[in-house]
């Protein structure tokens, strides 16, 4: 029998690690046994830490603090880390290599389900930081996969929603109907699937409820993060 590899998580936001640990968990069952899934362990700095750093533009200084909360996660066990927290992906990219334990990156996994799913334009959804930052457009280069992020009224509005109700746990449906509007008009230019880069959005938006099909960020890096953990060595 495979023992299953210790996973790190390192949060950011509540909500969306939250969502992440408990896909794990909650999926892990099908192919380990009722009640049954690798150990894990998360540790977070406040999100005001992070977003002094994100609001400077100090990107090396959220990658140093994302590397602190991986020493700690080291020394408890884990064996790889994941982060479900799209927008902090930027300052991951810095500091990446100083880490010796592997990480599973989220653009990385969304950008290779949606080469397998035959995907070629996808809207992007998330944070402005996200939405104009360069994980996503990076990632899906190296896989040929075109994007679209919404206009900048668009874009403001996602952000305001992501920051002033989904972190907090608010579920709006007028938000959920403007979202929906949102991509509906990137569809309308072209694009075939819609990304959830933020890993709160999937508590608002469902694959039922979008116009275009959905790649929802935080339960595919779960799903990563889970067969990572048990694939034979």
């Amino acid at each position: 029998m495979t023992v299953a590899r210790h996973i790190g998580i390192v949060a950011v936001s509540a909500e969306g690690a939250a969502l992440c640990y408990r896909t794990i968990c909650s999926e892990a069952a099908a192919t380990m046994g009722v009640h049954n899934h690798p150990q894990i362990t998360m540790h977070t700095f406040p999100l005001a830490d992070y977003m002094r750093c994100i609001d400077a533009d100090r990107w090396d200084e959220a990658g140093r603090l994302m590397l602190a909360s991986a020493a700690k996660l080291v020394q408890t066990g884990a064996r790889f880390l994941i982060c479900p927290d799209n927008t902090l992906h930027q300052g991951l990219n810095l500091v990446r290599t100083q880490c010796e334990t592997p990480w599973l990156h989220i653009a990385e996994e969304v950008a290779a389900l949606a080469r397998t799913r035959g995907f070629r334009r996808l809207a992007i959804l998330g944070t402005r930081y996200l939405m104009e930052g360069p994980v996503y457009p990076a990632a899906l280069a190296v896989s040929g996969i075109a994007y679209e992020t919404p206009d900048a009224q668009d874009r403001l509005r996602i952000n305001q929603v992501i920051f002033d109700e989904l972190v907090c746990g608010r579920i709006e449906e007028t938000s959920r109907a403007e979202v929906q509007t949102i991509i509906r008009k990137l569809a309308e230019r072209g694009c075939d699937a819609v990304v959830l880069g933020c890993t709160e959005l999937p508590l608002l938006i469902s694959e039922e409820d979008s116009p275009l099909p959905v790649l929802d960020s935080t339960r595919i890096l779960a799903r990563a993060a889970l067969r990572e953990a048990t694939r034979e060595a």
